[in-house]
């Protein structure tokens, strides 16, 4: 999985070999110049969707529900993430655990796929005292299978110690997706600004520079999805 934010990339990632774009609210940050993903608006999500939509022609497209669209009541979370089906994901994304899980089990009666996102969730950061490594596993563990149960398909685990993002995957039938959470997760995702080294801004330990060293940006995303796949990334100097 790669974030992706536009046809152009959207049509690289998706001849790379990359199996998930996934247009996320951090173009708020890596596209917008925010300082977090929190101002990013359904109307930004709808754009971005529909030119991944038409830059892709087999990758998955999952897409983020921002902050403020999905927390009220699961009929607000139903609502807008049919405006992102509609604009052309084939899946939503929302961030929380055991709190959420009702809302997910909502969308997913109503037939909307849903990945789940636990571990350091972006939008929280304030009530998280920021962007700070997360090691409560008896927690991580709850909220993981309380999103499980809730029918999502898969489940992202951000920020999260690798011995306790192992222990979440084995426990769980579902995909888990990485950042930041070890080699033992089923899968791996990255900001497509950080792993071409084009945001400026303070890097992740979990990031790796996937440009240097190779002959173009396609040639770059796709050792990315070869490093993924035979678990060469992430290394150990990745990992918490």
């Amino acid at each position: 999985m790669l974030t992706c934010y536009d046809a152009s990339f959207a049509a690289l990632c998706d001849a790379a070999g990359v199996d998930i774009l996934l247009v996320g609210d951090s173009l708020g940050m890596v596209v917008q110049g925010h300082d977090s993903t929190l101002p990013v608006t359904m109307e930004d999500m709808e754009y971005h969707v529909r030119m991944v939509a038409r830059g892709s022609e087999r990758a998955l497209i999952a897409a983020d529900l921002p902050f403020g669209s999905y927390q009220v009541s699961p009929a607000q979370a139903y609502s807008n993430a049919a405006r992102l089906m509609v604009a052309g994901a084939q899946m939503v994304k929302l961030e929380g655990g055991q709190v959420m899980a009702h809302t997910v089990r909502f969308l997913v009666e109503r037939g909307i796929p849903v990945c789940g996102h636990i571990g350091l969730v972006p939008q929280s950061v304030h009530a998280l005292g920021g962007y700070r490594v997360q090691r409560d596993a008896d927690r991580l563990m709850e909220d993981g299978r309380a999103i499980e149960k809730a029918d999502a398909a898969m489940l992202v685990l951000e920020a999260i110690p690798a011995a306790i993002a192992k222990q979440v995957t084995a426990a769980l039938a579902i995909p888990t997706i990485g950042i930041g959470a070890g080699k033992d997760c089923s899968g791996q995702v990255l900001v497509l600004h950080d792993m071409l080294d084009i945001y400026p801004g303070r890097k992740a330990r979990f990031v790796k520079n996937f440009l240097a060293g190779a002959s173009g940006v396609q040639d770059a995303i796709r050792r990315y999805v070869e490093a993924v796949k035979s678990g060469a990334f992430p290394a150990p100097e990745h990992t918490f």
